[in-house]
C-alpha cells in the first residue's frame, strides 16, 4: 500500500484553493457563503453528517458577521442540505435527503 501525502490529497487541493465571499459582488454575503458551502458539500469537503464549521470559524475565515453567518445557516437548512441541533451545531444531512440540483 502507498501512503499519499497529505499535500497531495484532494482536501488538501480544496484548502488551498479555499473560496471565501466577495465584498464587492452585489450579491447578498449570505447568499455567496451559503453558495460556498452548499459547493463544498457537493464536493465532498463537508461530509454527510458531519458538523459545520462553527459560526466563529465562519466569521473568521469569511470576515463576516454573525447575522450573515446564521442567514446562510438557515437557508442551507430550509433547502434542505443541514441540519441545526441547538447547542450541537449545523451537521451536514444525509447523502439520500439533499435536494436534487
Amino acid at each position: 500500500m502507498q501512503l499519499v501525502p497529505p499535500e497531495r490529497t484532494v482536501h488538501a487541493v480544496l484548502n488551498v484553493l479555499r473560496v471565501t465571499v466577495n465584498q464587492l459582488d452585489p450579491t447578498p454575503l449570505w447568499q455567496q457563503l451559503a453558495a460556498i458551502i452548499r459547493e463544498r458539500i457537493k464536493a465532498g469537503e463537508y461530509e454527510p453528517r458531519q458538523p459545520l464549521p462553527s459560526e466563529t470559524q465562519l466569521i473568521q475565515e469569511h470576515g463576516i458577521a454573525r447575522g450573515t453567518v446564521r442567514r446562510a445557516m438557515k437557508a442551507l437548512g430550509e433547502e434542505g442540505w443541514t441540519v441545526t441541533v441547538q447547542g450541537r451545531g449545523t451537521f451536514v444531512k444525509p447523502a439520500e435527503e439533499w435536494p436534487e440540483s
